[in-house]
């Protein structure tokens, strides 16, 4: 096993790797194409808004690279927060940007009267039952932190939704790409569990 944690100086990356550390997983930070296509698994985190988050992306160029990793090589995929929301069609944070094309949708301000920026722990409801699951059960708390959300095309790509005065999807998934609204490297043991079982996926 070799995670590669993405590094596009953008997101929790050095609390990420510390849960990772903490599991034992072997895992490192890189946005080197060459470490890319050398993984067996790979993870996108992010922060910030979509389209900064893709111009970074452009700017290291490696949206070809991931994109044979992922689709091509069909190695487990984890996209955390802008890291999930850039695996859509488009993004309309600060105009319209498009995104990696990977699970069709787009992503645009959660439509809640609640309090924007959604913070803080939420539980998920989960679906449909998926290995990346695993021991977690319905209804677990994990914790938050964002204003904008994915509109799924096909609800088939919907593992888990949070409510937060409007369904927010959670976790997404499509084959080998999983997308993460919340921050499981700050969600305790649920979302060490989350990092565990992605691990384990083949």
């Amino acid at each position: 096993m070799n995670i590669v944690i993405i590094d596009t100086k953008s997101g929790n990356i050095g609390s990420l790797k510390n849960a990772l550390d903490y599991l034992g997983l072997p895992s490192k930070v890189s946005n080197d194409r060459k470490d890319l296509n050398a993984s067996s698994h790979l993870i996108l985190p992010g922060v910030g808004s979509y389209i900064n988050f893709m111009e970074i992306l452009n700017s290291l160029e490696l949206i070809d690279t991931l994109k044979e990793n992922i689709l091509n090589k069909k190695k487990p995929f984890l996209g955390i927060c802008v890291g999930m929301q850039v695996l859509s069609s488009f993004g309309l944070e600060n105009g319209k940007c498009k995104g990696l094309g990977l699970i069709d949708g787009e992503v645009k301000i959660i439509p809640t009267r609640n309090k924007i920026p959604h913070i803080g722990w939420n539980s998920i409801e989960i679906k449909y039952e998926d290995e990346i699951l695993k021991d977690i059960d319905n209804l677990s708390y994990f914790y938050f932190v964002h204003s904008y959300c994915f509109f799924l095309d096909n609800q088939k790509n919907l593992l888990s939704k949070t409510s937060y005065g409007f369904e927010i999807p959670s976790i997404i998934k499509k084959n080998n790409i999983y997308g993460v609204q919340f921050h499981p490297e700050k969600s305790q043991k649920k979302g060490l569990k989350l990092l565990e079982n992605f691990s384990n996926l083949k």
